[in-house]
């Protein structure tokens, strides 16, 4: 098991910025290709961003391209997610997810093995 932990969500104005982090506490996510989710009030979980720890490719939804950045720590303990710009549409529970095997990017929930529980974000128009 890889506990997975989010924060850094809250409440912002559109327009706004927020950075969200992710971390095994005691554990390195150096194995793991990372993803970030969401998933807003009657919708299904959608794809927000990945990356390869191993390679440091990053892939990302249309919907965020250009305004969200995926990213880690030097040490392998924490990916973030930068989030500028931020739209009321934006506004989900973001979660953070762990696949094993360090270089292949998804954009599919079913190919992630650990889910954390979620941080919410809430833009306001």
């Amino acid at each position: 098991q890889v506990p997975l932990v989010e924060s850094g969500g809250g409440l912002v104005q559109a327009g706004g910025s927020l950075r969200l982090s992710c971390a095994a506490p005691g554990r390195t996510l150096r194995n793991y290709a990372m993803g970030w989710f969401r998933q807003a009030p009657g919708k299904e979980r959608e794809f927000v961003a990945a990356s390869s720890w191993s390679s440091g490719n990053t892939y990302y939804a249309d919907s965020v391209k250009g305004r969200f950045t995926i990213s880690r720590d030097n040490a392998g303990n924490t990916v973030y997610l930068q989030m500028s710009s931020l739209k009321p549409e934006d506004t989900a529970v973001y979660y953070c997810a762990a696949r094993v095997g360090p270089s292949y990017l998804s954009a599919l929930a079913d190919e992630y093995d650990y889910w954390g529980r979620g941080t919410q974000v809430t833009v306001s128009s």
